[in-house]
């Protein structure tokens, strides 16, 4: 390749699209704020699984948001929200709701950590 010619595969990058198998949804519905682990199913089965998916159950050993899987993989939301969903299925990761204080307000400490993980993309 000659200084005159772009690097073609260096931009290439898999659709969202593709990495979901097409699908916008899985069959676990979860917000973006969820905590995901991975679970000990998981840890065993995370060299069969698919590149994105392994990449999940390794980032998990320490819980953390979907927003944050999404931030620390550089995966878009919902494609992050859709993997997630298919790993909670399949029993590979566990998932804690974020719960809101008395006054209805969502935890301080995890919008900080949804903010980190967004400003970090």
């Amino acid at each position: 390749m000659t200084d005159s010619e772009p690097d073609v595969l260096s931009g290439l990058r898999v659709r969202p699209y593709m990495v979901t198998g097409g699908r916008t949804r899985s069959v676990v519905e979860l917000p973006l704020e969820t905590i995901v682990r991975v679970t000990p199913e998981g840890q065993k089965a995370a060299g069969t699984l698919n590149l994105e998916p392994r990449q999940i159950v390794e980032l998990c050993h320490q819980p953390m948001s979907i927003a944050e899987v999404s931030a620390h993989l550089r995966l878009h939301l919902q494609v992050a929200k859709v993997l997630v969903g298919d790993l909670v299925h399949s029993g590979h990761v566990a998932t804690h709701s974020a719960t809101a204080d008395a006054t209805d307000r969502p935890d301080l400490q995890l919008l900080e950590r949804v903010l980190d993980g967004l400003q970090s993309l």
